[in-house]
Formats: structure tokens, sequence, C-alpha cells
């Protein structure tokens, strides 16, 4: 479950020494990047974030290059490589490699983190530790000097352990003398909060299709990448309606169908369900370390094969569910990781996250609409990657940054050669979806009298823009 990013810059990469040194110099405002899990004994309680006394960064901080030429295939493969392998749970759960010899000069990051540490709100606001809004980096208070508290012995573990299972009883008692005191407020909050674990429950009730998205998988890895324009999608937006989230879904939606169609499945009537993780993070946690999120499913019309009828039925589609109590139920399973005994925890996260439930993971984060710097190399592009749960052979992240949209496509090795044709076909969805919208948009100019934006008669207007599995030069 470690998931991260593949960041390409422009310009030579800086030594591995400079590197180092402006990592180490961030790490006291991310604490965690310096702690490990420590586990009690005989199972006595969750795992527990301690210091690691051994703490060693060239550890965590890699140095490779590519093989000649460096073109994005030989970036792909690495990328794919170093996914495949799990973190090192004795040890701080993450990894950044500088990756030279890519051509044209440029250099990138790969980062690899667990998703424990991080949701991905919280990631962009880790990534802005590390990057910096000019290209002089900023200057940061040097680290006093870290030293880590004393690793807890056995039985300190399983003391703070069995303190876990005591907190339950003692919140249930503070909860039901709130309830007494304002009655009416507990009424309404206990019949919501029913209320979202029932659609939670029903959700269980219905597994998502049996497709061939979901079958065994294993340990290695394929990587590929899709790049647009955020422009592309406001287009959409403006033209035949919905939010940017919306047209991003349909897009996913046109794309998986026309894969499934390639693999001989018929997908007349045929609905997928994504698992679309949502921020339940407050304003006050905004920046916080750890995992905050609350899972939904939302639904893909794979059906559906003119885009503009697909993108009505995701537009409906995810109005119904934000109204719905899915969310409230899913915040509450969340917020039971506080004070629940770990039986109960793993119960409650089981229904909700149950790998029956949904095809894929599609996530979608809003990245910074600015350029970021490394040590005064200009950020170029930032392509998120998630993880693939079991019998999950594809996930994809999706991310904005500085006018271009990403979208991250991770894949099981074996159950999907095809990988790349996918990404083609997200590129024609995209393409279709923003041909329609132009197309509805010059016919409005027209309707309208106005002829504002419209393309002269007999003439087409631009042509939609092709998003490539490359990146931009």
């Amino acid at each position: 479950m470690h998931v991260g990013a593949l960041v390409i810059f422009e310009g030579p990469p800086p030594a591995r020494e400079d590197f180092a040194a402006h990592i180490e110099s961030r790490l006291g405002l991310v604490p965690r990047y310096r702690q490990k899990l420590a586990f009690p004994r005989f199972e006595m309680g969750r795992p527990f974030w301690v210091d690691d006394p051994s703490f060693n960064l060239d550890y965590h901080v890699r140095h490779t290059a590519l093989p000649k030429p460096g073109s994005d295939e030989e970036l792909r493969q690495l990328a794919g490589r170093i996914f495949s392998e799990r973190l090192d749970r004795s040890k701080p759960l993450w990894e950044v490699w500088l990756i030279q010899g890519l051509d044209d000069g440029r250099f990138a990051l790969i980062s690899k983190t667990h998703h424990a540490l991080v949701d991905g709100v919280a990631g962009v606001d880790i990534a802005t530790v590390l990057f910096d809004l000019q290209p002089v980096p900023a200057e940061i208070e040097p680290d006093a000097g870290w030293v880590p508290e004393p690793e807890p012995s056995d039985a300190e573990l399983v003391a703070e352990g069995v303190m876990g299972l005591v907190r339950t009883p003692l919140w249930i008692a503070g909860r039901a003398a709130d309830a007494l005191q304002h009655p009416g407020r507990s009424l309404e909050q206990a019949r919501e909060a029913a209320e979202g674990l029932g659609e939670i429950v029903w959700a269980g009730m219905n597994p998502a299709p049996d497709v061939p998205l979901n079958v065994p998988i294993g340990p290695h890895r394929r990587v590929r990448w899709v790049q647009s324009r955020l422009s592309d999608f406001k287009e959409i937006k403006n033209a035949l309606g919905g939010t940017v989230n919306d047209s991003v879904l349909a897009v996913v939606a046109g794309a998986l169908g026309r894969w499934l169609r390639t693999r001989g499945v018929r997908t007349e009537g045929l609905e997928l369900r994504a698992l679309v993780p949502v921020s339940i993070r407050t304003r006050d946690e905004h920046g916080a370390l750890g995992n905050r999120i609350a899972a939904m499913r939302g639904p893909l019309p794979v059906y559906v094969t003119d885009p503009v009828e697909r993108l009505r039925l995701v537009q409906e589609a995810m109005g119904n569910l934000k109204q719905s109590k899915q969310a409230l139920g899913a915040e509450m399973i969340a917020g039971l990781q506080d004070f629940a005994p770990p039986t109960l925890l793993a119960q409650a996260s089981r229904v909700n996250f149950s790998t029956r439930l949904f095809n894929l993971i599609v996530t979608n984060v809003p990245g910074p609409q600015f350029p970021l710097y490394l040590l005064g190399r200009e950020m170029e592009e930032i392509v998120p990657i998630a993880f693939l749960p079991d019998n999950h052979a594809l996930a994809i992240a999706i991310m904005s940054y500085n006018g271009k949209v990403d979208f991250g496509l991770l894949a099981d090795y074996d159950a999907m050669p095809d990988l790349e044709e996918l990404g083609e076909m997200l590129e024609d969805s995209l393409a279709e979806l923003l041909e329609e919208a132009r197309t509805r948009a010059k016919t409005s100019a027209e309707t309208n009298g106005s002829g504002s934006g419209a393309a002269p008669a007999g003439e087409a207007g631009p042509p939609p823009s092709a998003p490539t599995q490359t990146p931009h030069r």
C-alpha cells in the first residue's frame, strides 16, 4: 500500500550529496519521516509510531541513472520495478529516488511512501516541504539536532496497547454523558450515522461486477502516464456542465469501456464501480501527517458509447453520491481509529474497503497551479501513482499541476500487458468528449447570434488537444 509520484524536472540533476542535504534540512518539518512502526507483542493493541534510533538518511535517498537513450520507456520500466518492491517495515516507510540520465538533459524523482503515513491531499502539502515557490530555495530554520526518543520496551508497548483498549469504554461513557446533555442533537447525529452505515452495509451486499480488472495479481508492476491540459477539462465543464472531476471520470469510463470490449467483454448495461477516496481532513488538520480519507464508491457507466450522455450520467451519479450518507458512514468508520479496539476497527474497515465492492481505484487530486522548484530546477510534470489492492489489476491516479493534468496508470505486470493501449484509449476518450464540447459551444454561440469564440462558417474549430504518454518538452 505504498503510493507516490514520478516527478520530472528541467535542467541537470543536483549532486546526490546536495539533494540529501536538502532533504535532511527539512526533515524537521515532517517528523514522522524519522519514525517507524512498533508492534505490541501478542497483538495487544494497534502498532505505534516511534522514533527510529538507527535512522539513516542514506537508506531512504536512492540514486540511479537510466540506460541510454534515457527515454520515457526506460523511465517507465524503472518506475515499474521500484513500485514492485515492498517498503521495509522495520524502517521509516518511505524512499526517494534521484534519477539522472533522462534525454534532453532532464532528471526525475520517484517518491514512494506508505499510505499509512500520508493520503493524497496531505501528500501535496508534504511535497511543498521539499519544493519551493521560487528558483532560490527558501531559508529553513536549521534543525537543532534531532535526538530520537528511546525505543519503548516490549512491556511498554503492551501497556500502551492495553491503554488503547481501555480508552474505548471511557470514550463511550463520555459520548453517553454528552447525549444526555444534548438529546436532540444526539438523536439527529445517531439517525444520520445509522443511515450512513446502512448505505455502506447495503453496498457490501451488492458486489462490483466481475470483469478482467479483478483477477489475482502478483508483485510486479507496469507504469504508464498520459498528459493532458487542465484547460481542456474546463472547456468540457463550461460547455457540457458538471465539474472537472465529472469530466475526468467520464473520460476514464469511456476508456475502460473501450478496453473491456477489446477483451471480449460485453458492456451492454455494465456499470463499473470506482473507489473514489475523499479527504475528510478538517481545515485544522490541513498539512498534518497521517491518513484521513473516506472511501466512496462511484459508478462508471462503461456501457454508454455516447460521450455526452456518459458525462451526464456521471454528473447525475456523483451528485447523488454527494447527497447520500455514504460519506458520513465512511467518516464514522475512519473515526473509529482513534478509539476502537483493533478487532472492531478491522471489521468496520473491512466492510467499507472490501475489495469486492469496487473494480478499481480512481483518485483525483488537485495540485498547485503555479510552478514549483527543487534546488533551482523547475518541475515540469508530476505523475501520481496509487496502489493495487488484492485482486485489482489497475489503479488510476490523476493530478493537476500548473495547467496540466496527468493520469498515472499503475497495473499488474502480467494481468495488463496492454496498459499502453489503455493509455491511448484515455487520449481518444478525452478527444471525443472535447470535440463534442466544442461543437456544443459553437452551436450555442451561433444560436445566440454572438459568434463569440465560434469558427467562421465552413471552417473547423481548433483541433482537440492531443495528450500524449510522453511529457511535453
